[in-house]
């Protein structure tokens, strides 16, 4: 019925609803649900409804029980948490360490009673000594160390680290990653300090790390720390900006000291076995000179025995043949030809193919050597040099010289 109806109010059950009747209900809606007692049902007629005086005792009581359970279900709920994989979790009880959890889902009772922090231990830190961020933001009084000969160098290097006890990193030390840094600091002074300079700036840096990680292990573990050294990285090593011309000068120099020596030395490796070789290739002339002479001589004597014994059987013929094979040996290294005109002959015989092949051979040598050609003698003209030829002796001649030998 809409509220400008003039018949608003007569009949009994119409009306707007009584604000009393509702609370009344809902009292009772919420004593029922915390085991107060529900309001009687509706078989018999309706008694009237008492007067509404607020919310009842037991409304409050069944409330402030709610509110307790809910509040003791959320703060056991915050006892939850999840520990990652490469990360610990640290529990704390009353302030005091307890035990450190695994990776997983974990509870602990929750605050104040306990407490749970966790801590990455895989994790690479790292911490920078002598400078910060680049090698230009150089840091002085980090980076400039004395060595055992009393010179003075600029070591830049880096340490990275992880965490092996999580326990110890929280509670053993105040600023851990600050002890990270003296321990380092520490320890490159001590090992520069107990080593040349060249050895540091050349061929001993990879030792200087190796043994500054030993010792800052060493110290860390000292103070459990629970830090693990992992790596330490030398930037840069060098002497100071002051003097780093002269020392460059120096440096260039101690390498073109290095490499004349090395050049001399393959100089050296060179020459040494080629004179080796030189010597050697001569003794081996050497001797095969010498076996060759031996067995010449051994071949002439050997040829002079079987003459000789052959002279003492036939003297003459011995001696002819000796001398036609000396002749022939002799006329045929020369290029004259020999014309006998006493003979009377009027046909005279020239061996033109030899001639030729000869003086072929004669101009060749002479282009090498400027030797004047062969000249030919020819008929009724007196010859230069006469050199007999073997068919040209007549047998009067012969006999003449036989005479004279004997």
């Amino acid at each position: 019925m809409p509220p400008n109806d003039p018949q608003w109010g007569k009949r009994p059950n119409d009306g707007p609803p009584d604000l009393d009747e509702m609370l009344r209900k809902l009292q009772q809606k919420l004593a029922g649900l915390f085991g107060g007692r529900g309001s009687p049902g509706n078989s018999g007629p309706s008694e009237p409804s008492p007067p509404f005086n607020g919310p009842s005792p037991a409304f409050f009581g069944g409330s402030i029980a709610f509110i307790v359970i809910l509040v003791v279900g959320v703060w056991l709920a915050s006892g939850f948490y999840i520990v990652e994989e490469g990360r610990r979790g640290v529990v704390l009880r009353l302030g005091k360490y307890i035990e450190t959890t695994n990776p997983g889902p974990r509870w602990h009772i929750p605050y104040p009673i306990e407490s749970a922090e966790v801590v990455n231990v895989s994790g690479v830190r790292t911490v920078e000594v002598g400078y910060r961020g680049t090698p230009k933001n150089k840091q002085p009084q980090e980076a400039l160390m004395l060595t055992d000969d009393e010179n003075i160098v600029d070591v830049q290097f880096a340490i990275q680290y992880t965490l092996k006890g999580p326990e110890d990193y929280l509670f053993n030390n105040r600023n851990p990653d600050d002890n990270v840094l003296q321990a380092a600091e520490t320890a490159i002074r001590e090992i520069v300090g107990k080593s040349k300079m060249d050895f540091v700036l050349n061929q001993g840096r990879s030792e200087v790390a190796s043994r500054v990680k030993v010792l800052m292990q060493q110290i860390l573990d000292r103070y459990k720390t629970g830090i693990n050294i992992t790596t330490v990285n030398l930037q840069n090593v060098q002497p100071p900006e002051q003097v780093q011309a002269s020392f460059d000068d120096a440096v260039r120099a101690q390498q073109d000291r290095e490499r004349f020596k090395n050049e001399g030395q393959a100089y050296a490796n060179s020459v040494v076995p080629n004179a080796r070789g030189v010597a050697a290739r001569l003794i081996e002339e050497a001797n095969g000179y010498k076996q060759t002479a031996i067995a010449t001589a051994q071949g002439d004597a050997s040829r002079f025995r079987q003459i000789l014994a052959e002279y003492e059987k036939a003297p003459g013929v011995t001696r002819e043949r000796l001398y036609l094979e000396a002749m022939q040996q002799i006329l045929s290294n020369t290029s004259k030809v020999i014309v006998d005109q006493k003979g009377g002959s009027n046909l005279l015989y020239l061996p033109l193919d030899k001639l030729m092949q000869m003086t072929g051979q004669a101009q060749v040598s002479a282009q090498g050597a400027d030797v004047p050609l062969p000249r030919m003698a020819v008929p009724g003209e007196q010859p230069v040099t006469a050199a007999p030829q073997p068919a040209a002796i007549d047998a009067r001649s012969r006999d003449a010289m036989r005479s004279r030998d004997r």
